[in-house]
């Protein structure tokens, strides 16, 4: 009899060790490993979780609210362009927010139209030097954050790299053949650690190197988003900074500079990019 009033005892003991320690398994508050992001195998390539390359696309977007921009028909804004402390530029931009069609008006009172096949001059006489530089450039940079997932877009999650002596996520995107001007293009974006914004890409350019890719690997540059101002609900960068950039030292030599103002949505494109008279195709 005193042996199972032991027994009982000892198992009773045993029973309560073990409910305790599973109650203290469940709200240990010492237990600050971080919940992992559901990412599928493969990438992520089924119809369930978001790859870890598709989820940091999508924050940076959501962060420039994409999809209210596209809700809108046309944006147009002012820009002003300096580089090596020469004036490249001084005009407006309109664009339809899906960039198929643009119009630029110089303070010079030339235009450049992009009719969503075509680029024209206006007029004939206007200095086309750099006219298609002009007409894609700028608005690219514009528009890059809602360009992220376009088709023919490859990526790869990079390091983090220290911009402004802050620590951001980076990738870098590459282009499918056949794709932009030249496949060999790419860029390495910077994206806020808080709020996911872009706040710069390293690229280089190699549209009329004849396939020769050295020179533009050899000095690649960065543009850095800076003073954003929000626009019905929408932040946008006022002001680019243009470096040079290398791998290992990030930002070097300031080499140029733009300020945007009055960012202005517009609903109807009317007839702002019709072709005017007196205007001479400038080739793609």
């Amino acid at each position: 009899m005193k042996n199972l009033w032991i027994l009982i005892i000892t198992i009773t003991i045993l029973g309560c060790n073990k409910s305790t320690k599973k109650e203290n398994e469940s709200i240990d508050p010492k237990d600050n490993t971080p919940e992992a992001i559901p990412v599928e195998p493969d990438g992520g390539i089924g119809d369930g979780a978001l790859s870890i390359m598709d989820n940091y696309i999508l924050q940076i977007e959501k962060a420039h609210q994409k999809t209210a921009f596209l809700k809108h028909k046309a944006v147009s804004f002012n820009i002003d362009i300096y580089f090596g402390g020469k004036q490249r530029l001084d005009g407006k931009i309109t664009m339809l927010t899906n960039a198929t069609k643009i119009r630029i008006d110089k303070k010079d009172d030339s235009k450049l139209i992009y009719t969503n096949q075509k680029v024209y001059l206006c007029p004939k006489e206007a200095n086309d030097k750099g006219a298609r530089f002009d007409m894609f450039t700028w608005t690219y940079f514009f528009g890059f954050p809602y360009k992220l997932d376009d088709p023919g877009t490859q990526w790869e999650l990079q390091n983090v790299k220290t911009l402004n002596e802050v620590e951001h996520q980076t990738a870098k995107l590459t282009f499918e053949k056949g794709i932009g001007d030249s496949s060999e293009d790419w860029y390495i974006i910077y994206s806020d650690p808080n709020d996911h914004t872009l706040k710069a890409a390293a690229y280089i350019v190699t549209f009329g190197n004849q396939d020769d890719t050295s020179k533009a690997e050899g000095d690649p540059h960065i543009i850095q988003y800076k003073k954003f101002k929000i626009i019905d609900g929408i932040p946008f960068a006022t002001k680019w900074e243009f470096y040079g950039w290398s791998e290992e030292k990030g930002s070097t030599d300031k080499i140029g500079e733009a300020t945007l103002t009055d960012i202005t949505f517009l609903e109807d494109e009317g007839t702002i990019f019709e072709t005017p008279e007196n205007a001479k195709e400038i080739m793609l």
